[in-house]
């Protein structure tokens, strides 16, 4: 029989508050002035940032057995191999012909 770990109060507490600081965080990237590209960069990484946390603590991966973790990982880059097949065929297409 396998146990289960029951989170805390405190702990998902301390974890939605980090995830409510990196929300404000995100939408203060927008007001600072950062360079074009940079600040999408920053917003992407705080974003990637919130969802660990989520997976970390409210899924239980933290606490569960390494395996989960690495199929939970697996899912994530095939998700992003299927989107990054999907963004080269968008982008390099002809634009067509014109509408006269």
């Amino acid at each position: 029989m396998s146990t289960h770990h029951i989170s805390t109060f405190a702990t998902l507490m301390s974890v939605a508050g980090a995830l409510l600081f990196l929300t404000f965080l995100t939408v203060a990237v927008t007001w600072i002035n950062i360079p074009e590209p940079f600040n999408v960069i920053v917003a992407i990484a705080i974003a990637i940032l919130k969802a660990a946390l989520v997976a970390m603590f409210f899924m239980n991966l933290y606490w569960d057995s390494k395996f989960n973790t690495v199929v939970f990982l697996m899912a994530i880059l095939f998700l992003i191999i299927f989107v990054s097949i999907t963004l080269l065929d968008t982008m390099f297409r002809d634009a067509g012909l014109p509408i006269y």
